[in-house]
């Protein structure tokens, strides 16, 4: 709030500049004056300060008889009043009336705008640890005092509790400021919290505006290792096994995925411990060292890494990791996780922390790429939750999400984290046990800019339909050049690209978000040719396709369970030997291009 008075104390020294001039007599005359200026003054800045805000009327303003005084002076007594000092008096007065009639006015807001009648503008951390809240509103709600308060709430919780107590307090004004401690690492951390702007009214708190979270938790990060600058967009699903032939084929980006079950520990013995909010959560030491071995390996090599984190983890050792929802009835591999209750936003944060701080350049190696959770919008498949209506479903991801969010990038502030969806799009089918991975995109990012937008991004896996469908090239009535199209592959991949290029769909700072093809691949079973040309002219759309960052193909290795399906999506078979698809993939994205992809021209029929 601007400070409605003058400098005084460069008026006071220029008073006494002049007064060093003057006779007794003078000094006398100009103290009476200038004294009853002061007062004046004063009184203004009190009736601004301390006037009661929530007065729907101005008082009254009583007649006052104005006497007036004959003051005979002499030429030079006249002289100290010259024009620049009465200037500096009536601008004092002046300004303190300006600062009284601009003050907003208070009115009686309807029960039903209430609530959000105060919009929070943003929701900070800033110099020296402190959460700093700036709103705004037109006018000033009528409550039973002067003042704005700021509460936090859990991420689970709707609405102040009667017991709550706010934490911080200003007075009622059009621009909002209020702040407080961010408290990082201690058991009364606000980094997961939710803030909500309040007025005391009928002896009790009402809230004023939407709930936000801090969308800035990169300001408190002790790294900034995010990816490094690539030649081409080409990745890999990596086979541990075969590491030695990643610099062969030219790799920048490889996928792995971090299954918690096999990490996390009911014991301390032979287990790294990490204590969070007073709570010490206990490792797996012989799996993290071959997390370790593996990424620092990677990173040697000059490859990004995206780790998917997924929640297999047994209901019976860590109920809390898994949503109430998700903990019996399924045949999934993986569960949602839990956003929904203390103990699962606390073993979230703990685990995001963790495992950021493991993997942030620190001599384990680096991730840069965090993806939450396996093609979250195949409820039944890949992320199981009891059946429920689609924005109950996003909200409870969306919940775990910004504390994975919150938790790595106060850590990495160079890291970034997706949402995944699988290649359903907009299928609009009733009977569907999953859901339209474009539904879900939508509320999940309404959802996060509602409360607070952060930097998220997309990891997209725009698999054949079906999925042994390698010529993903030929017409088909479920892929279209629209965005109302029933699956998404890469024959309209554009559609996509378009599709996060709305408004609605860009950062905070208007750009279009990090989009990653985390997961693509085509099966050899109809022929290697076919899967090589496939490959080749995937990578060519990708390549030619601004929007997209990278796209990791599936896989380096054929996987045997995958064979029985009739997925064969290996560069090479499962005994290591190469098929046609290693030798295209190791050039297609260098000078060599021309002379091993010129044969899938007449295969795809489009000139790439």
């Amino acid at each position: 709030m601007k400070n409605p008075l003058p400098n005084f104390k460069d008026l006071i020294a220029k008073m006494n500049r002049r007064m060093r001039r003057m006779s007794v007599k003078q000094i006398k005359r100009f103290s009476f004056i200038f004294s009853g200026v002061v007062v004046l003054v004063l009184i203004g800045t009190l009736v601004y300060v301390f006037g009661d805000f929530s007065k729907k009327e101005e008082p009254k303003e009583e007649p006052v008889e104005e006497i007036q005084y004959e003051v005979k002076e002499t030429e030079k007594e006249k002289s100290f009043l010259d024009e620049n000092v009465l200037r500096t008096i009536t601008e004092a007065g002046e300004q303190v009336k300006n600062a009284l009639d601009a003050r907003p006015a208070t009115i009686e807001v309807p029960a039903e705008q209430l609530s959000e009648y105060v919009k929070i503008d943003s929701c900070l951390i800033a110099d020296g640890g402190v959460v700093e809240v700036s709103a705004s509103a037109e006018n000033l709600p009528s409550s039973d005092d002067k003042y704005y308060y700021l509460f936090d709430e859990a991420m689970y919780e709707d609405g102040i509790s009667e017991d709550a107590t706010p934490i911080s307090k200003t007075y009622k004004d059009r621009e909002i400021k209020l702040k407080a401690d961010l408290n990082k690492g201690s058991a009364s951390s606000r980094l997961f919290k939710k803030f909500i702007v309040a007025i005391k009214k009928d002896d009790g708190y009402t809230t004023v505006s939407h709930a936000s979270y801090i969308t800035n938790p990169e300001r408190v990060a002790g790294y900034n290792y995010g990816g490094m600058a690539q030649s081409s967009k080409k990745g890999l699903l990596v086979d541990p096994s075969r590491l030695g032939e990643l610099d062969d084929l030219g790799v920048n980006y490889a996928t792995y995925n971090i299954p918690l079950n096999s990490l996390l520990s009911t014991s301390s013995a032979g287990s790294v411990g990490y204590s969070y909010n007073g709570v010490t959560y206990y490792f797996n030491a012989a799996i993290l060292q071959q997390y370790d071995y593996l990424f620092r390996t990677l990173n040697a090599k000059g490859i990004d890494v995206a780790a998917i984190v997924l929640n297999n983890v047994s209901p019976g050792n860590f109920p809390e990791v898994t949503h109430p929802n998700s903990r019996s009835g399924s045949t999934a591999p993986y569960y949602m996780f839990n956003g929904s209750d203390e103990s699962g936003v606390n073993a979230l944060a703990a685990i995001s922390t963790f495992l950021a701080g493991r993997y942030s350049g620190a001599g384990n190696g680096n991730v840069a790429m965090w993806i939450i959770g396996n093609e979250v919008n195949a409820r039944k498949e890949w992320n199981y939750m009891a059946s429920t209506d689609i924005s109950t479903y996003t909200a409870a991801y969306a919940r775990a999400f910004r504390v994975f969010y919150n938790g790595i990038k106060s850590v990495n502030a160079g890291a970034k984290v997706y949402i995944s969806l699988d290649q359903q799009w907009d299928r609009n089918l009733s009977s569907n046990p999953d859901y339209d991975g474009r539904d879900m995109l939508d509320i999940f990012a309404s959802s996060l800019k509602n409360y607070g937008d952060i930097n998220w991004g997309l990891a997209q896996h725009p698999y054949s339909v079906p999925l042994e469908n390698t010529a993903f090239w030929n017409p088909t009535k479920y892929v279209s050049d629209s965005a109302s199209s029933s699956f998404m592959t890469m024959k309209n991949i554009g559609v996509l690209t378009d599709y996060m290029s709305q408004e609605s769909m860009l950062n905070a700072d208007g750009n279009v978000r990090s989009i990653i093809l985390s997961e693509v691949g085509y099966t050899s079973s109809a022929g290697d040719a076919l899967q090589a040309a496939a490959i080749a002219y995937a990578y060519s759309k990708v390549a030619a396709n601004s929007k997209i960052d990278a796209i990791m193909f599936s896989r380096q290795t054929d996987a045997v369970e995958e064979i029985a399906q009739g997925l064969a999506l290996g560069l090479s078979g499962p005994g290591g030997n190469h098929k046609h698809a290693y030798t295209v993939f190791k050039y297609m994205d260098t000078a060599q291009r021309e002379e091993h992809i010129a044969f899938a021209r007449s295969i795809v029929g489009v000139n790439f």
